[in-house]
């Protein structure tokens, strides 16, 4: 059984007919079946038209070349002296940041004076 609000008496109401459906609102379940996604057949790469280009040459090999060297420099500074360049800079800006927070510490810890 289904209940609606009578307009007359503003009171819920019993009711036999279906269940209330606003005009405004679709039924859940659709009427008809949907589509299928993948229905459409596929084309493989080898049946297109113009070939898939790359946009560089692959230089996996070259890099692979020079990282596995053993020559005892570490990882991160392999490729030369950019490498060396960002990583003093990194560490020098660690250092500095570290220094300064100390420094701004210690400043805050202290007592004001008058």
């Amino acid at each position: 059984m289904y209940y609606k609000v009578s307009g007359v008496t503003g009171k819920l109401t019993g009711t036999t007919s279906a269940a209330y459906a606003p005009q405004g609102l679709r039924a859940a379940v659709p009427t008809e079946p949907l589509p299928m996604t993948f229905a459409v057949p596929t084309k493989l790469v080898s049946e297109t038209s113009t070939p898939v280009e790359y946009l560089g040459v692959n230089k996996v090999q070259d890099w692979q070349k020079i990282f596995q060297k053993s020559d005892g420099i570490p990882i991160h500074l392999k490729r030369g002296i950019i490498d060396k360049l960002l990583y003093r800079t990194t560490m020098g800006l660690t250092i500095g940041g570290t220094l300064y927070c100390l420094m701004a510490l210690y400043i805050a810890a202290q007592p004001r004076k008058g």
